[in-house]
């Protein structure tokens, strides 16, 4: 049977060294390594499995096979229609529909994303489990990254970390800017008596949001415009948060002050993922269009 564990090839390009040092060079963690000797992987150099204690030279060929991952027992491995925009051996882009989860949770345990990522991985054979690299709400459309390996995850998360990896969305937000661009620094943190919300607080996390106003509408009384936002951090409804503070919270957002009057859910969409490849170093950069929900009430005006 034909071997399909996660496997990457190196060649060393100076020496001697640890092969421990080797590979941290190459971006494999100390964890990754110990999976892989626990777990089911091995590593060779040319031909023959080594200890990372074992001294390397510049030309020998360096083996990793990482070992085969599970599904955790929370997440069902499920048959299910996945828009994927792009697919290599690392890495996965999926444009989520809106009103699908990325991962189960209490309200959503199957169905999700990752539930059908890893059904995908089962027809196929591919000894992995999903690794969810950027996340969205479930009423939130647009790009979602997937890794395919738990040392890629790794990678790409490094990449997070330095602010190497770009994520621009598209929303509509309710009432009039007076400015056609903002930057927001208000730290965000849990909303006191809310297993869900967040607010804005003294005590929280740091996040940034640049908000760029691309024009005004009117309709049905409700006046909102299309914004593009880039994120710097990560917060959990960061977005949101952030538009409520401004005094604009989305359209369709009402857990945070946003009216139901236009669209029944929060008008957000992840529109554009930029990052570099993380077995190459390329750049990749990957793009959505606006869904038609949202499409319309620009449309109409």
């Amino acid at each position: 049977m034909m071997d399909t564990r996660f496997k990457l090839i190196y060649t060393v390009e100076f020496g001697p060294l640890l092969l421990r040092e080797f590979l941290h060079s190459k971006g494999i963690s100390k964890r990754t390594l110990t999976a892989t000797k626990y777990e089911g992987g091995c590593i060779t150099v040319n031909g023959t499995e080594r200890t990372v204690r074992h001294i390397v030279e510049k030309g020998d060929v360096v083996t990793i096979l990482f070992p085969p991952e599970k599904p955790s027992a929370g997440l069902i491995p499920q048959s299910g229609p996945l828009s994927i925009i792009y697919e290599d051996e690392a890495i996965m882009i999926i444009d989520k529909p809106a009103g699908q989860g990325t991962i189960p949770s209490r309200d959503q345990p199957d169905g999700t994303i990752a539930n059908f990522v890893a059904g995908k991985f089962a027809e196929e054979q591919i000894p992995a489990t999903a690794h969810v690299v950027t996340r969205l709400d479930t009423d939130t459309s647009g790009l979602i990254c997937m890794a395919k390996n738990r040392h890629i995850h790794h990678l790409l998360s490094d990449q997070m970390i330095q602010s190497h990896f770009s994520r621009n969305y598209i929303a509509l937000a309710e009432g009039h800017f007076e400015s056609d661009y903002y930057q927001i620094e208000q730290p965000i943190g849990r909303k006191e008596g809310s297993i869900i919300e967040r607010t804005v607080r003294a005590d929280g996390q740091y996040a940034r949001t640049d908000v760029t106003v691309y024009g005004r509408y009117y309709a049905s009384e409700v006046e909102f415009a299309q914004i593009g936002l880039k994120l710097h951090t990560g917060r959990t409804h960061q977005i949101r948060v952030h538009m409520q503070w401004l005094g604009h919270p989305l359209l369709g957002d009402d857990l945070y002050g946003g009216s139901l009057t236009l669209i029944q859910r929060q008008a957000l969409h992840c529109a554009e993922l930029s990052f570099s490849h993380p077995l190459t170093g390329l750049p990749l950069k990957f793009s959505a269009p606006l869904p038609e929900d949202l499409q319309s009430l620009l449309i109409d005006q």
